[in-house]
This record gives C-alpha cells, sequence and structure tokens, in this order.
C-alpha cells in the first residue's frame, strides 16, 4: 500500500509541475507542435499520401531516363514518365478505398491472423483496377502525343504487376500500422488505474476518478470530470480532453460501466458525452439530435438515446 501511495504522489507531483509550466495540467510544452498537426491531421495526412506518391513517381521517372540514356535504347524521355505517373496516379486514386477496407479490418497484432485472408482477397481487384487504370491513362498519352501503346501478353504482364501490387499494397499496411504506434507514443494512450497488489485501493476502481496517461516517456493523470466526450475508433475510445485525445483501449460498453452515470450518458453507439459540457440539443427531422458543445463540437445523437439524454438533462435552447 505505501509503495502505491508514493507512486500515486510521484505521479501527481509530475501532473503538477506540469500545469504550473504550461498552465494546462499534464500537458507537456514540447507536445504544441503536435497538436497543432492532430488538429489539422486531416490536411497533412491526405498532403503526406500525396506528396509521398508523386515523388515516388517522380524518382522511378528520372531513373528510367537515366538507364534509357544509359543504355542507348530508343525510347523518348516523355514514355518512362508516362509509365510511372499513370501508375502513380491510380495508385494514389485507390488510396482511399485501401485505407477505408483496412479500418474495416484493421491489421493489428491482436487481429492478423483474423484479417490477413481479407487483404489477400483484397489485392487481387486492388491489382486489377490498377493496371486496368494506368493502361487506360497511358493509352490516352500516347493517342494525344501522337503514338501508339503496347501493354504486352496481358497474362504475364498482370502477373508481373500484381507481384508489384501486392507489395505496395503491405508497405501501405506497414506504413499505417508504424503510423498509428507512432501516434500513439506522441499522443499518450489513457489507461484504467489497478488496484493495488495489497490492501485498498486509493480510489474506487470500478468508478476512476482519474485516468493514468503515458505520454513520452511521462505519467500523468486525467480527471475523469475534464473528459468532454469520448468516441469510439476501433479497438480504442478516444477521451476527448481541452482539445487533446488520448486513446484507452477499451469498448464504449466497458467503458460507460465504469464512468459515472450522472455526469456521462451515451448518446450514440459511437459516441458518450459529459453531460456538463452540452450547451444546446438540435432536433432533426429523422428524430435523431445533434448535440452542441460548449467548445463548438458537434455530435451526433440517435433518437436511441435521445430521450435518455432529455431525462438526465434538457440545456437551454433545447
Amino acid at each position: 500500500m505505501a509503495a502505491r501511495d508514493e507512486r500515486w504522489s510521484a505521479v501527481t507531483d509530475s501532473a503538477e509541475r506540469t500545469e504550473t509550466a504550461t498552465g494546462h495540467r499534464g500537458i507537456p510544452q514540447d507536445s504544441a507542435m503536435l497538436d497543432r498537426y492532430l488538429r489539422r491531421r486531416h490536411l497533412w495526412e491526405p498532403g503526406l499520401w500525396t506528396a509521398w506518391w508523386l515523388l515516388n513517381a517522380a524518382a522511378n521517372s528520372v531513373v528510367a531516363v537515366m538507364d534509357i540514356q544509359r543504355r542507348d535504347l530508343d525510347f523518348p524521355w516523355w514514355e518512362p514518365v508516362v509509365w510511372e505517373f499513370s501508375s502513380g496516379i491510380v495508385l494514389l486514386a485507390l488510396l482511399p478505398s485501401l485505407l477505408a477496407f483496412e479500418r474495416r479490418f484493421p491489421f493489428q497484432l491482436s487481429t492478423w491472423r483474423r484479417v490477413l485472408p481479407w487483404h489477400l482477397l483484397a489485392t487481387v481487384p486492388y491489382s486489377l483496377i490498377h493496371v486496368l487504370g494506368m493502361v487506360g491513362l497511358r493509352h490516352l498519352a500516347y493517342e494525344l502525343a501522337g503514338g501508339h501503346y503496347e501493354f504486352g501478353n496481358w497474362g504475364r504482364e498482370l502477373f508481373y504487376e500484381y507481384l508489384k501490387d501486392a507489395r505496395t499494397y503491405a508497405a501501405v499496411l506497414g506504413v499505417v500500422y508504424l503510423y498509428r504506434l507512432l501516434l500513439l507514443r506522441l499522443r499518450g494512450e489513457a489507461r484504467l488505474l489497478t488496484a493495488p497488489d495489497a490492501g485498498p485501493a486509493v480510489e474506487a476502481v470500478e468508478r476512476p476518478e482519474r485516468f493514468l496517461v503515458r505520454k513520452l516517456g511521462a505519467e500523468f493523470l486525467v480527471p475523469a470530470r475534464d473528459i468532454e466526450w469520448l468516441e469510439a475508433a476501433e479497438n480504442y475510445v478516444n477521451l476527448h480532453v481541452r482539445e487533446r485525445v488520448y486513446p484507452l483501449r477499451s469498448t464504449m460498453t466497458a467503458i460507460q460501466d465504469r464512468l459515472d452515470p450522472t455526469r456521462f450518458v451515451r448518446v450514440h453507439r459511437s459516441y458518450i458525452v459529459n453531460l456538463d459540457c452540452v450547451a444546446q440539443i438540435e432536433p432533426l427531422e429523422t428524430g435523431d439530435a445533434r448535440l452542441l458543445l460548449k467548445d463548438g463540437t458537434r455530435i451526433p445523437c440517435s433518437r436511441r438515446y435521445r430521450h435518455v439524454l432529455r431525462q438526465e438533462r434538457a440545456p437551454s435552447g433545447a
């Protein structure tokens, strides 16, 4: 028990020192750049993917042109450029569908055996669409240049392109997996405080008043009352605290059972809100509603949970 209390005090002292230095409880100063990135990740992520694919196509084009010149082959310089960019453009257009499929079947250490067959199956239409798309773009480019494009033996070339496309598909999955690991490391991952090995717990474990967050090698506490809303995200529940997001490995049902029901209410199968943060309920013609939080965030409220929310609290303007 003494060891538990000492550890608790150390974590609390660390959080207080951080709050003194930054003005926000448990928010290190070196996370400001990360926070700016996360607020604009919906713009950064497509931009980074696009830059990666276009730079890769440009680099491959330069290498192909250099090989042609070195071997004294009779190809105009623009042909390898068309080959590479037609392939890159189609792969880039396929990326949103690939990422959406990965979200449906997330490739993680705990799920890879179950989802691997689905991803292996998906490589076939992925490659076929890629080949048909790039061949079509090449025919168009050659016609505009007054030339004629021949893909070659379709059976052999389809198999050749599939081998490359399967590796590209796997590379995208690898990048997504590593990217998520990096974000978890940088953003901080929330955990429920567990009971000590001996003696009574410092606070009720079944209904915690605080969450422990590990971020950048440091630990700090987030009071449960500071959580504004919770959102389901695959195998995690994202805790939204003062424009910051801390993933908690849990399900919505499991975490709902651990939260104070007088403060937190389920409003959607994917959302839980802190009643103190709700400013207004906006009814919709469908029978559902939209919640306006005090910070301007809008959260859907399904008709299944709307009457429960009204019973708990009826904000002004509802």
